[in-house]
């Protein structure tokens, strides 16, 4: 009877232990489903930004392939320019994995496969935030060789249009802005070529890429927790 009363007793504790992890484990699972749909609306800002970035940059390369720079209406270079300058960073919502990890709550999780999946994601998040990191000494070099180009006022306006046309896109108002001649601070096809080599170097369509493959594995593992 003792025997039965102890072996009884374990299990009812088992069953418990099971029980408190299941519940655990939901919970955590909601939370890091609230945490990962942050991070993919963050995410979709910042494939959207780098993109554009990328397009208009890849226009610039094509203007001063086929022209000399005192060919091109600056309002173009002035434009065209600014987003060689472009930079975003994205922050994961990583809360909920790290209150997880340090744990071991991770085990909670009864499909292997999820668990699997989060180490995965945090590891791509750490790529890409290594791959911004990267990126920083050229974002400064080439704020600095802009600043020998394009005139500060004038640089203002083209940012302050872009950022008015985030909000409200307004391609008229671009138009008019690139279809003016405001003066450059220099034509020196040196600098501009440095300039070149500087945006050239900041790998706008390899940010895009690892953003949309964290994109992509979020948004997977986002209906593995729902299931979980």
């Amino acid at each position: 009877m003792i025997f039965l009363a102890v072996t009884l007793g374990f299990i009812a504790e088992n069953i418990r232990e099971k029980i408190t992890e299941h519940h655990k484990a939901k919970t955590y699972a909601a939370e890091m489903v609230n945490d990962l749909e942050s991070d993919t609306s963050q995410l979709r800002k910042y494939i959207n930004y780098m993109t554009n970035a990328a397009h208009n940059v890849d226009t610039l390369f094509q203007l001063l392939s086929a022209h000399e720079p005192k060919e091109i209406l600056s309002g173009k270079l002035y434009w065209y320019g600014l987003f060689a300058g472009a930079s975003a960073e994205f922050v994961p919502d990583d809360a909920t994995f790290e209150q997880m990890k340090s744990s071991g709550s991770l085990s909670y999780f009864t499909h292997g496969s999820v668990a699997k999946k989060v180490a995965e994601y945090d590891r791509l998040c750490r790529l890409m935030k290594s791959t911004d990191n990267s990126d920083e000494g050229i974002y400064v070099e080439i704020r600095k060789v802009r600043s020998q180009i394009f005139e500060f006022k004038y640089n203002a306006v083209a940012n302050d249009i872009y950022q008015a046309s985030r909000v409200l896109y307004d391609r008229k108002r671009i138009d008019s802005f690139i279809n003016t001649n405001p003066p450059l601070l220099t034509y020196d096809k040196t600098i501009f070529n440095g300039y070149e080599e500087l945006a050239r170097s900041r790998f706008f369509d390899r940010k895009v890429s690892a953003a949309d493959t964290l994109y992509k594995h979020a948004v997977s593992l986002i209906g593995d927790l729902k299931k979980e």
